[in-house]
Formats: C-alpha cells, sequence, structure tokens
C-alpha cells in the first residue's frame, strides 16, 4: 500500500499523492477532467524565537483544491492545463481561498516533449534538488518551488532519451503598464533556468543552474545545484546533494549548502531525514542544521505525520535564540 507514498518521498513531492486519488468528473471523446485536492492540519512549534513567539499553534498545512484538464489531440499529441488553490483549511476564512497556486497549459507528446505556459513551479527545483524537497513543513534547505517561478513563465521538458532528460524554463519579469515614477532600476528582463538528469538502474544524478535575478529574489549571480539518489533497495533510498551561489557587492547573498539524507519505508509508514551543512556570506559562522520525519498511511486517502527540524541558526550571528521546531499533523486526499 505504501509504494505510492514512497515514490512521491524518493522524487520530492509528498503531494503526490493527492493527484493520485484525482476523482474523474468529466471524460468524452478524448477530453477529460479531473478533480483533486487535500485537507490538512495540525499542530506546530519551536523554531526560531529571538524575541517573538514561538510557542504551538493549530494550524493549516497548505491545504489545496485543483483541476487537471487533458484533451487527446493526436495519438502522440496532448493538450492539457492545470488550476491550483491554496486555502485555509484551519479556520473560517474570507475569501475563501488564499491564493492561485498553478494555472498553466501545454502540449505533450511522447516524441518531442513538453511545453508549459503560464504559473508552475520552478524545473531546478521539481527536476534537479527534487530528492530532498520531502518535508510536509521545515526540514528543506535547498531551492524552493517558487525559485525564480511560478508566474509569466514558459517552460519545455524533453523526452525522457536513454535515461537522459533536459529541463528549460524562462521567467520574464515585466514593468508594462508603470509610469516613469512606477518603474524601478530593475527594469524589466528574464530569468532562466535548466537541468540535466540521467537515471540508470537504481541511480539517479541531476544537475542545473539558475539565473538567480534580483527580480524575482535573487542577487544577480548564477546558483548552480546537483543531486544524486540512490536505491539500495525498493524500500530505501539514500541522497546527496550541494548547492552554491557567488556573493554580490551590491546585494549580497552568497552561500555553499551541502546536504546528506535518506528514507526508509516499511509496509505503510515512511521514515525521512536530513543532515545539512550551510556556510553562508552574509552571516558570520556556519549552520549544521538537520530534520527528521515519519508519515503513516491510515489508509490511501488518509495519512498522519511527524517532523522535527533544527536549523542551528543560533551558531550563526542573525539568530540569539532556537527551540527544536516540530510539526505533527494529518492530511485527506481526494
Amino acid at each position: 500500500m505504501f509504494k505510492k507514498t514512497l515514490l512521491a518521498l524518493t522524487l520530492g513531492g509528498l503531494f503526490a499523492g493527492a493527484t493520485a486519488q484525482a476523482a474523474t468528473v468529466y471524460d468524452e471523446d478524448g477530453t477529460k477532467v479531473n478533480l483533486y485536492g487535500r485537507i490538512a492540519m495540525g499542530f506546530e512549534g519551536g523554531g526560531v524565537g529571538d524575541g517573538v513567539d514561538n510557542g504551538a499553534e493549530f494550524r493549516d498545512f497548505s491545504s489545496r483544491l485543483g483541476f487537471k484538464l487533458s484533451q487527446q489531440v493526436t495519438r502522440d499529441l496532448t493538450a492539457f492545463g492545470r488550476l491550483e488553490w491554496r486555502f485555509n483549511g484551519d479556520e473560517r476564512s474570507r475569501p475563501g481561498f488564499k491564493e492561485v497556486r498553478k494555472s498553466y497549459i501545454g502540449i505533450e507528446s511522447d516524441t518531442f516533449g513538453t511545453f508549459t505556459a503560464g504559473n508552475f513551479d520552478s524545473f531546478y527545483d521539481n527536476y534537479v534538488m527534487t530528492p530532498f524537497d520531502v518535508y510536509v513543513a521545515e526540514g528543506y534547505e535547498f531551492a524552493g518551488g517558487g525559485l525564480q517561478a511560478r508566474g509569466d513563465s514558459i517552460g519545455y521538458e524533453s523526452p525522457n532519451l536513454n535515461g537522459f532528460q533536459v529541463v528549460l524554463a524562462v521567467k520574464h519579469f515585466s514593468e508594462r503598464g508603470l509610469t516613469e515614477a512606477e518603474q524601478t532600476e530593475r527594469g524589466s528582463g528574464v530569468s532562466s533556468q535548466g537541468g540535466v538528469v540521467y537515471t540508470t538502474g537504481p541511480v539517479r544524478l541531476a544537475l542545473g543552474v539558475v539565473d538567480d535575478d534580483i527580480r524575482g529574489g535573487g542577487n544577480n549571480q548564477t546558483r548552480v545545484g546537483g543531486t544524486a539518489a540512490f536505491e539500495v533497495s525498493e524500500d530505501f533510498q539514500l541522497r546527496a546533494g550541494f548547492e552554491t551561489r557567488d556573493d554580490s557587492d551590491v546585494y549580497g547573498g552568497g552561500f555553499d549548502r551541502y546536504g546528506l539524507g535518506a528514507t526508509y519505508a516499511f509496509n505503510a509508514t515512511a521514515f525521512y531525514g536530513d543532515v545539512y551543512h550551510i556556510d553562508a556570506d552574509d552571516v558570520d559562522g556556519t549552520r549544521n542544521a538537520w530534520a527528521l520525519g515519519t508519515l503513516h498511511n491510515l489508509t490511501d486517502n488518509f495519512d498522519v505525520f511527524l517532523e522535527l527540524y533544527d536549523g542551528d541558526r543560533d551558531s550563526v550571528d542573525e539568530i540569539d535564540d532556537e527551540d527544536l521546531y516540530y510539526a505533527l499533523g494529518a492530511r485527506y486526499y481526494f
């Protein structure tokens, strides 16, 4: 029963379980509409204090609702669309949905690959750093899904060619419609990212680069990262990764990050953990962070999780107080 969730952990996306439970609401003449989502909530506490209350809180853990759309154009060509919202599941809120998380369209071909346009997650994060992106809450120290992505983007994913796959994406930043007084010195432009993945037997290797543009939260330097994942057995995976970015005299923010981790599944339960060494240019000292978690499938639609995380931020000069972070909760998929 647990293989589906283990695959999600291995590939870096616990949310994969939700789309696996998608309900087909329309399927006729090659056109399909699937509805999917999850309601997730629980408790968290601890983490960075530094004068801020970090006591326990009942919270929503990224509940979502979405549609997957597709239409078979030819035997080799499929048009598709995706629309997904976040909503607060732990309390009454107005409006009900707090953000559009994904909204994109595209064309998929087994021969030529997949072209996507709109608002989607970072390809660098999804393909290169993904073996480490296994946590429901805190604990992932590498790139995030929003890295130079999520909006005004175009992407290409190649077919798998003898174990190799290439991905490319470009995000456009525009000041169209702004008056001269409203425009910034950063102006319009693009940020590109890409990666190469090679899979052979139990080994998965990935290397990627990102133009970490200041308009997207970067420092105008190039970010480079890579991961290696090895499936010791069907239930046990090891992973290693690194990520680096040069310092910038104007914007700062250079770093070197290294990580080691593993995931082990036993029947309906997974255990996962990672350790990191982080050397950031804009703070004094280095951090040695760690994270541990366990996830148990009560049913194919319902799981519970417990995660612990220590970012070791009190070892650098920017933070004076940090407690062990914990998250305990449950998620129902539909």
